[in-house]
C-alpha cells in the first residue's frame, strides 16, 4: 500500500489554495449597499431637515401647512414623501387635499412628481369649491432660475362651486391637462411663462341655457402670461396688484371652444386696469353662434330685436362665406368655416362687442 511521502525537511512547503477571490465581489457588493443604505438614510434625513425649515419659513410668512402623518419612504431608489391629507391656511383662505404623495428619484432630485387624491376642498371669501377626480398627477422640473417646465394632468374632475350670488354652480370634464415652462428668449427679460390648457368634454349646466346647448365642450388655450416671475406664494390680492403694476397681461395666442355645432377662435390680450377690472381686446372668429348672438341681443333689445340681430349676423357670415367660395379664397388655414366677429373689447367694466355692449354684463374687480 503506498504511502503519502513525508516533506523533505527543509524543503518548501505546499502552497495553500487562496479562496478570497471567490468571495471578493460578494465583499465589494455588500460593501456598496451598506455604503447606499447609509447614504439614503443621510439624504432622507437632509430631506426631513429641510422640510421642517420650509414650513417654519412659510408659518412665519403668514402660511400654515399641515402634513398629516407624515413618513417619507422608498427606499432604495426613491424618496416618497406620503402625507395622509394636506391642510394649508392663510389670512385670505384655506384649502384641504386628501391622501398626498410626492416622489424624487435620488439620482434626479429635480424631477418631482406628485399623486393626489380627491376630495379638494378650498375656502377664498365668500366662495368655496368641492372637486374630486380619478386620478391626479402634477410633475415639477426643478432648473437653477425657477423651473423648466410644470404639468397637471387630471382625469375626471367633477365639482361645485358655492357662493351668494348667483349660488352653486355644477361643473365637470372628461380630461384637463395644463402644461408649463420658461417663455424662450422672454423668462429672463419679461419673466414670462408660456401656458397651455387642454379640457376636454366640459360641462356647466347652468350654462347651458345661455349657451343653447347641452353638449359637452372641448376647449384648448395657448397662452403666455408675461411678467409671471413676479408671482409668489402672498395672498391674492397682494400677487395680482404686483402683477399688475409689473405691466403683467395674458397675451392669448389660441382659444378655441368647441360646444356641439357651434366653434369659437379668439386670440388678443387682456391685462387688468387701475380699478383691478379686466381690459383687453380679442379678435373672435365663429362658426353657427347666430341664435347666441340674437339670444343675447334680445336681453337688451327684445326677443324681436335681438333675434333681427342674430339674423344679421348670420347673413353677413353667410356672404363672407358665400363671397371666399364664389372667389376661391377660403384660407387653407381655417378649413372649419370660422368666419370674423366684430372685436370683443373688455374696458372700464364693461364687455363691448363692436360698436354694441353685451346687455347684463359688468366685468367686476378681481380683487
Amino acid at each position: 500500500m503506498a504511502q503519502t511521502p513525508e516533506p523533505i525537511p527543509g524543503g518548501p512547503l505546499p502552497r495553500r489554495r487562496r479562496r478570497i477571490g471567490l468571495f471578493l465581489p460578494y465583499i465589494l457588493l455588500a460593501t456598496l449597499a451598506l455604503a447606499w443604505t447609509t447614504a439614503w438614510f443621510f439624504i432622507r434625513g437632509k430631506a426631513e431637515s429641510e422640510m421642517d425649515a420650509w414650513l417654519a419659513r412659510e408659518a412665519q410668512a403668514g402660511r400654515q401647512w399641515t402634513c398629516a402623518d407624515r413618513s417619507i419612504t422608498g427606499f432604495p431608489f426613491r424618496l416618497e414623501l406620503r402625507c395622509a391629507s394636506v391642510r394649508f391656511a392663510r389670512s385670505d383662505g384655506r384649502f384641504t387635499l386628501g391622501p398626498t404623495t410626492a416622489v424624487v428619484q435620488v439620482y434626479d432630485p429635480r424631477h418631482v412628481v406628485l399623486e393626489v387624491a380627491g376630495p379638494f376642498h378650498v375656502e377664498q371669501g365668500d366662495l368655496t369649491g368641492d372637486v374630486t377626480w380619478s386620478s391626479l398627477e402634477a410633475s415639477f422640473h426643478a432648473a437653477s432660475n425657477g423651473f423648466s417646465r410644470a404639468s397637471l394632468v387630471v382625469d375626471a374632475p367633477k365639482g361645485t362651486i358655492q357662493s351668494p350670488d348667483p349660488g352653486p354652480v355644477d361643473f365637470a370634464a372628461g380630461h384637463l391637462e395644463l402644461h408649463a415652462r420658461p417663455t424662450p428668449g422672454r423668462f429672463e427679460s419679461d419673466g414670462a411663462v408660456d401656458v397651455s390648457l387642454r379640457l376636454a368634454k366640459a360641462s356647466v349646466p347652468r350654462l347651458d341655457a345661455l349657451a343653447g346647448s347641452s353638449d359637452p365642450a372641448d376647449i384648448d388655450l395657448d397662452t403666455t402670461i408675461e411678467q409671471a416671475a413676479v408671482l409668489r406664494t402672498g395672498t391674492v390680492a397682494r400677487e395680482l396688484e404686483k402683477w399688475r403694476r409689473a405691466d403683467g397681461r395674458l397675451d392669448v395666442t389660441r382659444l378655441s371652444i368647441a360646444k356641439g355645432e357651434r366653434r369659437l377662435q379668439a386670440k388678443g390680450e387682456v391685462g387688468l386696469d387701475e380699478a383691478h377690472r379686466p381690459e383687453g381686446r380679442f379678435e373672435l372668429r365663429a362658426v353657427g353662434l347666430e341664435a347666441l348672438v340674437g339670444q343675447v341681443m334680445g336681453q337688451r333689445f327684445g326677443s324681436d330685436k335681438g333675434a333681427l340681430i342674430g339674423n344679421l349676423v348670420g347673413q353677413f357670415l353667410g356672404g363672407l362665406r358665400k363671397r371666399e367660395d364664389a372667389s376661391g379664397e377660403a384660407q387653407a388655414d381655417n378649413p372649419n368655416g370660422l368666419k370674423p366677429l366684430p372685436t370683443l373689447r373688455l374696458g372700464d367694466g364693461r364687455l363691448m362687442l363692436g360698436p354694441l355692449a353685451v346687455p347684463n354684463v359688468a366685468l367686476p374687480a378681481l380683487y
